[in-house]
């Protein structure tokens, strides 16, 4: 996550640009307070923590933590200062080594640093997808880093289809080798599926100009209630991050303003805008069961997998993250799905404060599926559960169609 900001200034790395996002040393702070508060505050022996004062400024939502800043508020920290943040971190990765070879010798504390780089890679998604919103406030559309975007790919048409039946979802945590999962992700169970096709490609940014230049944000039988408020309210015509200049299609991206390619993922889009997009296509999108079934590869009768969560185009380091359409069901955007983020049948939180992780965030919002260009490699599966709220949509966000067989 160092490397991330080093492109940033103190004043790129401290600006707050909505309510939904955070700055990028918040980020790096948080995830540096989630290993001194979880492990070593508490496994540690003889540590003390580096600032008093820092479990107030970067909680986040822990309410078994005490009190906290204001997540709005959080761009008024011009103090501390990015680089005195970078060497809290590097005290704690210097506490934390003999702690990671105590670690072999406990079950409960090899969890704990499970979930804590599981946190810390969300958190690497999310500082770039929020820091791309925070630039993108800027008249001047400042890059973070230099160069153009990465060639396109030319999408795979047709579709998966799938028989229909009993198919097994969600995360086998008594499985051998099974790794890690959130919570939210289990227990596996069975689900009746009607006989369904994916799409084996995902929208495009082309098939989104049609349903622009047909007049679709105008068209409110496309539309869901709450979705045509939103679009009038909010006055949305188009993606977030799209322009037309001088007839010249561009998006907003990490390497500043770039000529949209018209085969490369639509993205940016909201659970509303996924869903109208589907009635004008004359199709609907899936439900989390169809799209996991499909990836995890599972017919009626339950085949083994062959479809890659490490395939597909992915972060691997400190570069910037753009969708490019390839084949794979993993990587190029969150996908919406038509399911409620709801827990599953015998779902139960974990105890103590880590229990707050996902379970009290199981309302009004959708699941996603299959990891973006922006989230780390290893940080996907068929059975993560990705969910944000119906209006959101500053993160990779797009759509592959469903329809029924």
């Amino acid at each position: 996550m160092q490397a991330l900001v080093e492109p940033l200034s103190d004043a790129d790395a401290t600006i707050q640009s909505m309510e939904d996002a955070s700055p990028a040393k918040w980020h790096l702070a948080h995830t540096t307070w989630f290993w001194e508060t979880f492990l070593l505050r508490d496994f540690a022996p003889d540590y003390s923590l580096y600032n008093q004062q820092y479990p107030f400024l970067f909680n986040s939502y822990y309410e078994a933590e005490g009190d906290r800043i204001a997540r709005f508020s959080r761009g008024m920290l011009s103090r501390p200062s990015l680089q005195e943040i970078i060497g809290w971190r590097r005290h704690v990765d210097a506490a934390m080594e003999p702690l990671l070879e105590w670690m072999l010798e406990r079950d409960d504390l090899a969890a704990l640093v499970a979930l804590g780089i599981a946190h810390e890679q969300q958190h690497i998604e999310l500082l770039l997808t929020d820091i791309k919103h925070a630039l993108f406030q800027n008249p001047l559309g400042p890059a973070m880093w230099d160069g153009s975007p990465v060639a396109d790919e030319t999408p795979q048409a047709g579709w998966y289809d799938h028989p229909g039946g009993i198919a097994m979802v969600g995360h086998d945590a008594d499985q051998a080798g099974a790794g890690f999962a959130f919570d939210c992700e289990g227990p596996r169970h069975r689900v009746l599926l009607e006989p369904f096709a994916l799409s084996r490609s995902l929208v495009t940014n082309a098939q989104w100009e049609e349903f622009v230049a047909d007049g679709a944000y105008q068209t409110a039988s496309l539309w869901l209630s709450d979705g045509w408020s939103w679009v009038r309210d909010q006055g949305v015509t188009a993606p977030l991050y799209w322009r037309d200049q001088a007839g010249s299609p561009e998006h907003f991206t990490h390497q500043g303003w770039q000529p949209r390619d018209p085969h490369a993922p639509v993205t940016h889009i909201s659970y509303y805008e996924a869903d109208a997009f589907a009635t004008w296509a004359g199709a609907r999108l899936p439900s989390e069961f169809e799209w996991e079934a499909i990836a995890s590869a599972q017919g009626a009768d339950g085949a083994a997998t062959a479809h890659d969560p490490q395939s597909g185009n992915q972060l691997d380091g400190a570069e910037p993250p753009q969708p490019i359409g390839s084949s794979a069901l993993f990587g190029d955007c969150w996908q919406y799905t038509r399911s409620a983020y709801l827990p599953y049948p015998r779902f139960a939180p974990a105890g103590g404060a880590v229990g707050e992780y996902n379970g009290k965030f199981m309302s009004g919002q959708f699941v996603l599926k299959g990891a973006s260009c922006a989230t780390v490699r290893g940080h996907s599966r068929s059975s993560y559960r990705n969910f944000f709220y119906p209006h959101q949509r500053w993160q990779f966000t797009g759509l592959r169609l469903a329809k029924d067989l």
